[in-house]
């Protein structure tokens, strides 16, 4: 449904946050870094979520497992190998097969080495340490606050020492939208991105039209999968399929 116009009101909106808000998304992913070793060589990071007692209800590995799973997944499947691709070769204008510019994220004009470099230090900067520092300050601000605080498994919880009493009421209610729509845009993009894989795949081994019926389908099935897979629990569902 309105494919063109929601495609071209997206593409202006991601122009205008990367163009404007650059310098806010890379501190801000240095910083949750820098949070990150702060909280391992600090007394903080012996606090035991959970309380004094609590002990670990899975290993290593099926920690690891379904922490890949659930944090790369198919965006590292597919972005591993597009994105510093995508972002060398978007930044050469051809003229009769002649770049005349080389500058993936503006940095490099005229220097084609410094064209690779840079592709590659913003693909790492996506799927290295920064996104992982992200989750884990997120992840660990809920389950202190959840498991040893006793306040609801919500991000407005994670606020409650900013905002007091006002998570409860009107506060808290645009707080946890505001998580609910930022789940759901990044969902449907990994979504989409799988479908496309998948699709071209079968097209490619056989022969099934890559449509936009077969993706549907594709999306419906995934979804149906991961909905069995929550429901089962995390010992049946989830962290079975992530250590397949």
């Amino acid at each position: 449904l309105m494919r063109e116009q929601a495609s071209a009101f997206f593409e202006w909106m991601r122009g205008g946050l990367t163009s404007n808000l650059d310098w806010f998304f890379l501190s801000a992913g240095n910083i949750f870094v820098v949070l990150c070793l702060f909280l391992i060589v600090s007394p903080y990071g012996s606090v035991r979520l959970g309380g004094t007692e609590a002990k670990p209800d899975y290993s290593y590995a099926g920690w690891f497992a379904m922490l890949f799973a659930a944090g790369m997944g198919i965006g590292l499947m597919f972005f591993g190998v597009a994105e510093p691709i995508s972002h060398y070769s978007s930044s050469i204008a051809a003229n009769a097969g002649t770049p005349e510019s080389w500058a993936p994220l503006a940095g490099a004009a005229g220097d084609p080495e410094a064209a690779r470099r840079l592709a590659m230090a913003a693909t790492i900067f996506h799927w290295g340490l920064h996104p992982w520092a992200i989750y884990a300050i997120v992840a660990l601000a809920l389950a202190l606050f959840s498991y040893n605080k006793g306040l609801p498994l919500t991000v407005r919880s994670i606020l409650y020492p900013i905002f007091g009493e006002r998570v409860w009421g009107w506060t808290g209610h645009v707080i946890d939208t505001l998580a609910v729509f930022a789940t759901l845009f990044g969902l449907a993009t990994s979504l989409g991105f799988g479908a496309e894989q998948a699709s071209a795949g079968l097209e490619f081994l056989f022969g099934i039209p890559a449509s936009d019926t077969s993706k549907v389908v594709l999306i419906t099935l995934i979804t149906g999968v991961a909905l069995l897979s929550v429901v089962a629990g995390l010992d049946a569902g989830v962290k079975r399929l992530s250590e397949i």
